[in-house]
């Protein structure tokens, strides 16, 4: 894929930085909408698709972009398809990181050195092309407002920025109340954005972390259960009770 199109987790990001102070809107959710959003660039580029509530490898071939393809060689590295929620829930460290060097890099945000309390240094990223920080919000502003389907691209981000919690960071106050609810509905448009962004917010939620049960007596078989924190679905031990597993 070209690098002339903005990703989607590069998007994602640059509707997270306010453009006053600097910082980042939801920075621990955010780490997992980023990792989501790997996903959905991945599915657009044809390289993984979605397989019930796991991701599929089907084209291992590189994209060009050395983040995303290191993402696509673990998912291939796993050998078979893993489930969108453990993939999500995983260990991200740095990640966030690694996109905002890279939009330093491009040239569209820029790195503000201070210091916390006086003592503590710290980096803020302010955006420097504020003309492509504003075309992405006037997409999703138009999608909100005209409610024509969006394109599959602005569906996803839409459907992460919701999942991640930027909508009160958006569109704030009770005035930005129904404006909200849209952007929720919006995950609607795109099926694997869709996925993702409850994935998200499965792992926020804590369905990852809850251990896994038998089924309770009535309970219908195709009932999704809940599993380990690890992100590795429980064994059955010798005899019989559920042992956890480590993280692989």
């Amino acid at each position: 894929m070209g690098r002339s199109r903005r990703t989607i987790p590069e998007e994602l990001l640059l509707l997270a930085l306010d453009p006053t102070t600097g910082t980042t809107a939801q920075p621990q959710s955010l780490d997992l909408g980023l990792a989501g959003a790997q996903l959905v660039e991945l599915a657009l580029a044809g390289r993984i698709a979605p397989d019930g509530d796991r991701i599929a490898v089907v084209l291992p071939r590189p994209t060009g972009d050395p983040t995303l393809d290191s993402a696509l060689e673990l998912l291939r590295r796993r050998g078979s398809p893993v489930r969108a929620v453990h993939w999500i829930g995983g260990p991200r460290l740095g990640l966030r990181q690694t996109y905002l060097t890279h939009l330093e890099r491009c040239g569209m945000v820029h790195a503000v050195e201070g210091q916390m309390c006086g003592v503590l240094p710290t980096t803020r990223y302010q955006a420097t092309e504020t003309a492509i920080s504003r075309e992405i919000r006037a997409r999703l502003d138009s999608a909100i407002r005209t409610g024509v389907p969006p394109d599959p691209r602005t569906a996803a981000l839409a459907a992460l920025a919701h999942a991640v919690g930027l909508g009160k960071h958006l569109y704030p106050g009770n005035e930005g109340r129904s404006s909200r609810s849209r952007l929720r509905d919006l995950i609607r448009h795109d099926p694997m954005g869709g996925l993702v962004a409850h994935a998200v917010m499965d792992v926020q939620n804590g369905v990852a972390a809850q251990p896994r049960r038998a089924p309770a007596p009535g309970r219908q078989p195709g009932a999704r259960p809940s599993v380990p924190a690890s992100g590795v679905p429980a064994q059955p031990s010798r005899r019989g009770s559920m042992a956890r597993v480590g993280a692989r």
